[in-house]
């Protein structure tokens, strides 16, 4: 496993983390704590030290399993969480804005959870882009650094436009965007940015929820509690959420035309060579592929050891983007 300067924290991070929202036990079927737990053992003896969650997995359950995690591990592991959607959950509707008195609670659930006495990352879990132009949102968040609740903070976030914002207040210390090959104008609208402000990236859809794995043929059928079921047309939140907003049966004909270029094999997977295009561009502090079996886990971790793709391979990724991807793109962006 290599390791990544995390912006302005200073911090080295995997450049391979692990994603959890499946930890909730909602959303990507039920999974079992002992589970849970077992993936974030395998994945930090394969290296990786960085873990993203949220206070809205499974409301809780995502931060309780991996704060019993904590306690049973003695590696120094950084875990960043988000906040912000809960007041909406409850009633689906966004509250008229965000409060001391709410963030505090936020934070303290966040602490309580995950048993410690300090968030490593604090994020804005895609909150509305006009709750971001105010600014107020990023001084609630600077209230509780300066409280030492918290010790860094930064955005979650659904478009290029948001994470620019974001990137403008100076206590930004890093921005969470959907990336991967279906996403490629993050490459040169937001990384950049990012590399002149040194803002930390973290990159999550890495695998558009599992269709660059290569693994799916058109007309599969996801049970009905996963989202990919539910939110494949952007029913229930972002339609980029779910398989990076490509609509599903003409993902998996994209997908077959990527496997040409990046030419998979028994040794190297699909989803390495998805993760390693992501991996190759430097301005990525962290990819955070999620996992629901440990096979997946040891696999996603293995993607930071494999070579670096060539720049033909990378022109020719690009140039399928431009003609067969970008066309299909729903959702913000």
């Amino acid at each position: 496993m290599k390791y990544r300067t995390f912006g302005k924290t200073g911090v080295k991070i995997s450049e391979v983390g692990l994603g959890t929202w499946q930890f909730g036990g909602v959303d990507w079927g039920d999974i079992q704590e002992k589970d849970a737990l077992d993936i974030l053992h395998k994945s930090v003896e394969s290296g990786v030290n960085f873990i993203d969650t949220a206070d809205v997995y499974g409301m809780g359950r995502s931060e309780k399993i991996i704060g019993k995690f904590l306690k049973e591990t003695k590696e120094n592991i950084y875990v960043a969480t988000k906040l912000g959607r809960r007041e909406r959950t409850s009633n689906n509707t966004w509250p008229a804005k965000y409060t001391v008195d709410m963030v505090k609670r936020d934070i303290e659930d966040s602490l309580r959870n995950l048993g410690v006495d300090s968030l490593f990352l604090e994020q804005w879990h895609c909150i509305p882009t006009e709750m971001l132009k105010s600014g107020e949102a990023f001084e609630l968040l600077e209230t509780f650094k300066k409280k030492g609740l918290i010790q860094h903070w930064g955005c979650s976030v659904e478009s290029i436009e948001e994470g620019l914002i974001c990137m403008e207040h100076p206590g930004c210390e890093s921005i969470q965007v959907i990336y991967n090959i279906f996403r490629q104008k993050v490459t040169t609208d937001l990384l950049p940015v990012a590399k002149k402000k040194n803002v930390g990236v973290l990159a999550r859809v890495p695998l558009a929820s599992g269709l660059l794995s290569g693994k799916f043929k058109k007309g599969y059928k996801f049970p009905e509690k996963d989202h990919r079921n539910y939110n494949a047309d952007g029913a229930a939140f972002n339609v980029g959420e779910t398989f990076a907003g490509i609509p599903f049966d003409r993902g998996v004909e994209i997908v077959e035309k990527i496997k040409e270029i990046l030419k998979p094999s028994e040794e190297i997977t699909m989803a390495q060579l998805a993760l390693r295009w992501i991996l190759d561009h430097d301005e990525v502090s962290s990819v955070i592929p999620g996992a629901t079996k440990i096979e997946q886990a040891i696999s996603n971790a293995k993607a930071s050891s494999i070579p670096s793709l060539s720049k033909q391979v990378h022109i020719q990724i690009e140039q399928l983007y431009k003609t067969e991807i970008e066309p299909y793109i729903r959702g913000k962006y």
